[in-house]
């Protein structure tokens, strides 16, 4: 069966969120993961990086208050830049679980070698 590079990429993230899934089931069932292919220019001035490889977007909202329903927590990878830096599918998925799992530590506030004791990933 034919996959797009975009569908190839999303299975890629779904893997990463897999590998974290067995120790992050609970933490993991409320944030939200997508995929966009670049940021939106408005965006850019709100992130760190010059070319920002993810967003996360904390959540929102009140779930008390039907007139402010909560936004879930919600990590956005960008695609066209991920695809950039990698050299070959191999390195790509190394790349999407290490971007996932440093949004997701991000996010609990914690190391991201305590989200995932064989990251390694290099400033």
């Amino acid at each position: 069966m034919y996959r797009t590079r975009a569908e190839r990429f999303d299975d890629l993230v779904l893997q990463a969120v897999a590998q974290l899934e067995p120790r992050w089931s609970a933490e993991l069932s409320s944030v939200e993961f997508a995929v966009e292919e670049i940021p939106a220019a408005g965006v850019l001035a709100d992130l760190p990086d010059p070319v920002p490889l993810a967003r996360l977007d904390s959540g929102s909202g009140n779930p008390r208050d039907p007139a402010r329903p909560a936004a879930p927590p919600r990590i956005v990878l960008f695609r066209r830049p991920l695809l950039a830096r990698a050299d070959g599918e191999e390195e790509l998925a190394e790349l999407v679980l290490d971007v996932v799992v440093e949004e997701f530590a991000r996010l609990l506030g914690v190391d991201p070698r305590a989200v995932d004791p064989g990251y390694s990933a290099e400033d």
